[in-house]
């Protein structure tokens, strides 16, 4: 895949029907698609409270990880993931979508009411590391322990999101 891709020619690829897909994101009036996970990513799941500073952990380690989508309210994160990884993730409290589930992704650079993008894709495929990921979520489960004993964290991980 190049770089020269555009966001969404990315996203539609793995749909059984990319133009129904392309027809679907025009006329949808939430401005979302349900794509098969499985094909050119896995998404792990994240609790909110967890995910916005194992996002920070990563932009400091990344500059910028693959793709990032949030739900309505922020409960719940899903950080793009190479094809495979939810065959293999055992993380507790976190959950997996790869071959045979269904996400709901809002069209790139698009405003909607419930899911959107905190890190939109950007056409190339870049998906975020699974052992990177781990290793950030380890530094933010510490970093939120650290403030849940009472102690101050010296760096707070951006939670006033």
């Amino acid at each position: 895949m190049t770089g020269a891709k555009t966001a969404v020619e990315w996203l539609v690829s793995v749909a059984p029907d990319p133009e129904g897909c392309r027809w679907e994101w025009q006329r949808n009036p939430h401005g979302v698609v349900l794509l098969p996970a499985g094909r050119a990513w896995d998404v792990l799941i994240l609790p909110g409270d967890l995910g916005y500073p194992t996002l920070d952990v990563l932009t400091r380690f990344l500059g910028q990880p693959g793709p990032v989508l949030v739900d309505f309210g922020d409960a719940r994160m899903g950080f793009f993931v190479p094809p495979g990884t939810a065959a293999r993730w055992l993380g507790t409290g976190i959950r997996a979508a790869g071959p045979g589930t269904w996400i709901v992704v809002p069209y790139p650079g698009r405003s909607t009411g419930g899911v959107r993008w905190l890190v939109p894709p950007d056409g190339s495929g870049t998906l975020t590391d699974p052992a990177l990921l781990e290793l950030a979520m380890h530094e933010a489960a510490a970093g939120l322990a650290t403030r849940g004993e009472g102690g101050r964290a010296e760096d707070d991980g951006g939670l006033d999101h």
